[in-house]
């Protein structure tokens, strides 16, 4: 795959796609947004785990390229707000993990695109924040929506209403991120975690992150009963048997996806 704004490699079963605009701190402009969710609607099948970044060493995504944005008009703008919801829901319904390795700037459409993904992991350099409101708007890509979710309806008011930044400490203590790192350890952790994600049943990740993501838009009941199933899928792969098998045996399970 070739694109203009975005890298892409792939290893031992893990893609790392890399947002490449460093000039413009890694803006997504609706070229960029377009390249996102072509590349993750197209992901090779052998891909188990996705890390995202941003290059450089000052930005994951410093937000939507203002340039771009500042002449459109209400309708352009709407829809520009729907590419980004469209990627975001894109991350989200894949049958796999995202881990956002967040190397700097995560703010406004990069808070959100991390948002998106599944496990959050930052740099100590890293700022997160909401500032649509200091431009004049709103978050547009899901921020009033996952920023709620994730931390509390009062902190994620709190954080839009002012439009203030947070660093990477805070975000930790309020549950943004999932972990923190110094800068150069950053993307080594993504990757350890990634290859430890891959060691087990992908069947199964795939499974809890469905479980994960339908139970939390619904009710318990619900929830559970969904839970109830997929564990029961479970039962009808070679992994489950394997998995099971080998702890019986006190080995290492070898997985295969089936």
């Amino acid at each position: 795959m070739s694109y203009q704004n975005i890298l892409y490699q792939f290893h031992n079963n893990i893609a790392l796609v890399t947002i490449n605009r460093p000039k413009a701190m890694n803006a997504m402009n609706q070229a960029t947004l377009r390249e996102l969710n072509q590349l993750f609607s197209q992901l090779d099948a052998e891909v188990q785990v996705v890390i995202l970044t941003g290059a450089g060493e000052k930005s994951f995504v410093a937000g939507g390229d203002i340039a771009e944005m500042q002449p459109i008009d209400a309708m352009t703008a709407r829809r520009f707000a729907q590419l980004g919801h469209q990627l975001g829901a894109t991350i989200e319904n894949l049958p796999i993990p995202v881990i956002a390795a967040v190397n700097g700037f995560a703010l406004g459409g990069g808070c959100e695109l991390a948002m998106a993904c599944d496990i959050r992991l930052a740099s100590e350099t890293a700022r997160f924040g909401q500032p649509e409101v200091n431009l004049g708007v709103i978050p547009g890509f899901g921020g009033t929506q996952r920023l709620v979710r994730l931390i509390g309806k009062g902190r994620a008011s709190e954080l839009i209403y002012t439009g203030d930044m947070i660093d990477a400490a805070e975000a930790l203590r309020i549950g943004l991120v999932n972990q923190v790192f110094p800068a150069a350890e950053l993307l080594p952790a993504a990757q350890k975690m990634a290859a430890k994600i891959v060691s087990k049943g992908a069947i199964a990740v795939s499974l809890a992150k469905s479980a994960i993501n339908h139970g939390s838009e619904t009710d318990l009941i619900r929830a559970c009963a969904h839970e109830a199933d997929l564990f029961g899928m479970c039962f009808a792969t070679t992994d489950q048997k394997e998995g099971m098998q080998a702890f019986l045996e006190k080995r290492p399970a070898q997985f295969n996806g089936k």
